[in-house]
């Protein structure tokens, strides 16, 4: 098994594209990046502890690779905003892939220069590549939030 963490703006609808995934074993929806500790929702929300609300995914690579699990990120956001998503605007919101080891931060500045190259998003891509440090899961009214009430993507 292996671990991948995303930010790619609020966290419900990259959670529910990510569990589609066949290989995916576990999604869990919390905070990366920040530096304040054991941070809550209303907490990450003010824009001042430095998180980002992502999505961490637990994946068997004999299923599914980290690759794979790149370009569905790509996807699911656009990577070209700077610290928003849609009308979810704040450094919560930023685009960012947190690696896990020397493998993955280099698949990911890989897979960034690709979606770079020749302008195809007509615009740069602000995704950070950042190492993963501690991960703090999200409330547990987060976890799952469409499925929980039915939906299959957020708006």
């Amino acid at each position: 098994m292996e671990r991948a963490t995303f930010g790619a703006g609020c966290f419900w609808g990259v959670q529910a594209a990510f569990d589609r995934v066949k290989g995916v074993t576990e999604t869990a929806v919390g905070y990366a990046g920040g530096v304040v500790a054991n941070p809550t929702y209303q907490d990450v929300c003010t824009g001042k502890t430095g998180h980002a609300e992502v999505v961490q995914v637990d994946f068997n690579p004999a299923q599914v690779s980290y690759d794979d699990l790149l370009n569905l990120f790509w996807d699911c956001h656009d990577p070209t905003q700077m610290n928003r998503q849609g009308p979810d605007v704040g450094t919560q919101y930023r685009s960012v892939v947190f690696f896990h080891s020397a493998e993955q931060e280099a698949a990911a500045l890989a897979s960034k220069a690709r979606q770079d190259e020749g302008g195809q998003r007509g615009r740069p891509v602000m995704t950070a590549v950042e190492k993963a440090g501690p991960f703090w899961r999200g409330e547990e009214y987060h976890q799952k939030y469409l499925e929980k009430r039915g939906m299959s993507y957020c708006h």
